[in-house]
């Protein structure tokens, strides 16, 4: 689907305007496929289509929203923005509700559409997802089944136009092999998981999905309960990624509105070590989840949040800097062209501090303590406002800097700000995710482990 096509759509449905409101068109297109191999043959498979339109009309400070899953049904396009105009009559009057209006900021185009994904037979992608199970099988007797070997991508445009001067559109492509697989031996059975993403099926690494996935069960089995202390941890880039994720939700000025952050009213002060400097850069074409525009049709860019240890500053989409006397950061998002913009980060990184080192030298530096692998109940584990942390982990201790015992029921606790403030080293293995969060090897002093 060319996204130059949904944009005139977009056009079209702007032009329904009437003089007194302002109104927005989001128009999606995807094409999708999800494939899950078991014993050797397709389990699940699945390939689809799918285009929708969402309108959003803003009226006396009123909105209104309504969509349609089509974007070739004129009249039922046509219906979607009268329902729109109808649901603002009912909405709540808010003096900041408004669309985003074009802040001059430069686009900066991305290379996020990859042809050869269109080229990739259905075959080769079945053979892909089940290749992965027999390696993983294959890779040590301990490993005795998987509980999903599978493979996904997606193709998908859309396109953004509104009353007060937006419009853009693109196109992007994206696939994923993952798998979480199951070991076993006299000690008890263990689950570990390894993912690769890319633009297409030819990014994806077969072997290295294999490897972490067994690394990680094998190296858990035997974990057991270990008395509680304090210690240093070392979170590993896929754990830190978690950490960072939820930090950077409460840095956006959404929850900062809702009285959700433990760090509003707080720019300017030290809420980290020093050696913590976190931004949002959704421009870096290496992370999976990168965009050149917003969910409100602005262009995306870096924004610092944390620099070295002092808070900078919030995410925005318009409506919340409207209502926080700021300016947009360009981070709105959008759960679907059904929904209102929310703000968010797309791609939270901690950048390596000046003198910073690979993980075997970061475990090395912290001697004894324990390197987390697992973090389980991390949103339900933490107090948005107090930042109270209390979070299952999985992991290993550390002795003299090398991974020695696995262990497994036990917590850690601390608070948000103790941690961060409690840095102890950052490492220069950046690593990528298919979510809004990338990861580095993190150790945080002086936390709780409450275990036997």
């Amino acid at each position: 689907m060319d996204p130059e096509d949904l944009l005139e759509l977009a056009d079209r449905i702007v032009a329904r305007a009437e003089p007194n409101e302002q109104l927005e068109a989001v128009v999606t297109w995807s094409h999708d496929t999800e494939i899950r191999a078991s014993d050797g043959d397709v389990e699940h498979f699945v390939e689809s289509d799918a285009a929708a339109v969402g309108v959003r009309v803003i009226r006396d400070g009123r909105q209104g929203l309504a969509w349609v899953g089509s974007i070739s049904d004129e009249s039922a396009i046509a219906e979607c923005v009268i329902e729109a105009r109808d649901n603002a009559a009912f909405g709540t009057p808010d003096p900041n509700a408004g669309l985003a209006e074009p802040d001059g900021v430069a686009f900066e185009r991305l290379e996020l559409f990859d042809g050869r994904l269109a080229g990739v037979a259905t075959v080769d992608k079945i053979d892909l997802a089940v290749e992965l199970e027999r390696r993983i099988l294959a890779a040590d007797p301990r490993m005795v089944g998987l509980e999903a070997s599978d493979y996904a991508d997606s193709t998908s445009a859309a396109a953004i136009a509104s009353t007060t001067g937006v419009r853009v559109s693109g196109c992007d492509t994206s696939a994923y092999l993952g798998a979480w697989a199951l070991a076993q031996d006299d000690s008890g059975t263990t689950t570990g998981f390894g993912f690769s993403v890319g633009r297409s099926i030819e990014d994806l690494a077969v072997d290295v999905v294999a490897a972490d996935a067994v690394h990680r069960c094998v190296t858990m089995l035997g974990a057991r309960k270990v008395p509680s202390e304090r210690l240093t941890v070392v979170f590993d880039p896929y754990v830190t990624s978690q950490f960072l994720g939820l930090v950077a939700e409460l840095l956006s000025g959404e929850a900062v509105l809702r009285g959700r952050s433990t760090f509003a009213g707080r720019i300017g002060d030290q809420v980290a070590s020093p050696l913590v400097t976190l931004i949002d850069d959704p421009t870096d074409p290496r992370a999976p989840t990168a965009d050149d525009t917003d969910a409100e049709g602005l262009a995306c860019r870096r924004v610092p949040l944390v620099s070295n240890g002092v808070l900078h500053g919030f995410l925005h989409n318009a409506y919340t800097a409207r209502s926080s006397a700021t300016t947009s950061t360009g981070s709105a998002q959008r759960g679907g062209h059904a929904s209102s913009p929310g703000v968010g980060p797309r791609v939270a990184k901690l950048l390596p501090a000046e003198g910073s080192r690979g993980a075997a030298q970061v475990m090395c530096d912290v001697g004894d303590g324990l390197l987390v692998h697992e973090l389980s109940g991390l949103h339900s584990g933490v107090n948005p406002v107090s930042g109270d942390l209390s979070v299952g982990i999985e992991g290993v201790r550390l002795r003299g800097g090398e991974p020695a015992d696995p262990v497994r029921e036990v917590t850690i606790g601390s608070t948000l700000q103790r941690m961060l403030l409690d840095v102890v080293a950052v490492g220069d293995d950046v690593t990528y995710f298919p979510w809004e969060a990338t990861g580095v090897t993190l150790a945080i002093a002086d936390v709780t482990m409450s275990g036997a």
